[in-house]
């Protein structure tokens, strides 16, 4: 795909391949892997508004953030505009650059709550709370499904509503909520979305190969594509899509990113996101269940650092 330098907003994004935010994954260590790859955006852990108004501690940790980082996005979830727009405005999320409106979550007790995906049935709440958080000066991007239900999609109708609201960019998981991950990805729909407006429109969802976000870009026309749980496996996906020389192998990246998580948060913290981001680097490799079940009994991080040279140490033999 071709490669270039996205607009959003008053910023200019480094590149047009973008990283999802993930629920226990996306904290500060891998959006800078992902940035260092060739991202040329990321997000924090989806952040409960309600929850930072009420200043849960585990949902203040999921804001960490330095002034390295060099495009600082934070993903909000909430169905209150006033709280929204509070939390838009208010002094923990200062550093942040961009908010993203989560209006795409479609697990069952965020939707019940009339948050996530349960937004796009409600366009007039989810253009109050756009437009709340447009108060805060901040640039505005939404993440959203195609539609609710499988056999009525609106993506086209609902960006149209997002940028008269004011947001600045667009993101589009190609399957409505009553599809959950499952499906082929509506590539139509996020075409006619993008035809639909003039703001940026990325185009996210089944997207597990560089050959995947090629034809994402071919069958959508999207100004970029946002990749999720494959660069989990896969953190070189950026670099082949972006065309970024690294020269890194998996052992190096994790433990780089043990040292770097280390120096962020607590040892527990710590053992728990490499016990998960090492898991998903054994995906394809054979016979590494013995050594998965011994890396999770690990209980410190030096313990935890000699398992995954152990585990990993054959790429630098490979040159991987």
């Amino acid at each position: 795909m071709e490669n270039k330098r996205l607009r959003v907003g008053g910023l200019l994004l480094s590149s047009n391949v973008l990283m999802a935010p993930l629920a226990g994954y996306t904290c500060y260590p891998f959006r800078m892997l992902a940035y260092e790859m060739g991202a040329g955006l990321c997000f924090t852990e989806m952040s409960s508004a309600n929850a930072l108004k009420y200043s849960d501690r585990a949902t203040r940790r999921l804001l960490f953030t330095t002034r390295e980082e060099p495009v600082r996005a934070v993903q909000l979830l909430g169905g209150d505009p006033a709280v929204m727009a509070q939390m838009a405005s208010s002094e923990l999320l200062k550093d942040f650059d961009i908010i993203d409106i989560n209006m795409g979550c479609p697990v069952p007790n965020v939707f019940k709550s009339g948050e996530g995906s349960a937004l796009m049935a409600d366009s007039k709440r989810a253009a109050a709370i756009i437009r709340g958080c447009r108060k805060s000066g901040k640039i505005v991007t939404v993440k959203c499904r195609t539609g609710i239900r499988e056999e009525h999609m609106f993506a086209a109708e609902f960006a149209r509503m997002c940028e008269e609201a004011g947001a600045d960019m667009i993101t589009i998981h190609g399957r409505s909520r009553s599809m959950m991950y499952d499906g082929a990805c509506r590539y139509e729909e996020i075409a006619q979305a993008k035809a639909a407006v003039s703001i940026p429109v990325i185009a996210n969802g089944g997207i597990f190969s560089a050959e995947d976000a090629e034809l994402m870009m071919e069958r959508t026309g999207a100004d970029g594509v946002m990749i999720a749980r494959y660069a989990l496996e896969d953190p070189f996906i950026f670099s082949r899509l972006t065309q970024k020389a690294v020269k890194k192998t998996t052992l190096q990246i994790l433990l780089e990113q043990l040292e770097l998580a280390a120096a962020c948060y607590d040892e527990t913290f710590t053992i728990r996101y490499i016990q998960k981001l090492a898991s998903y680097g054994m995906k394809k490799r054979k016979g590494t269940k013995q050594y998965k079940e011994r890396m999770y009994r690990c209980g410190s991080l030096e313990e935890l650092r000699e398992m995954v040279v152990q585990i990993f140490s054959e790429d630098m033999e490979k040159g991987k």
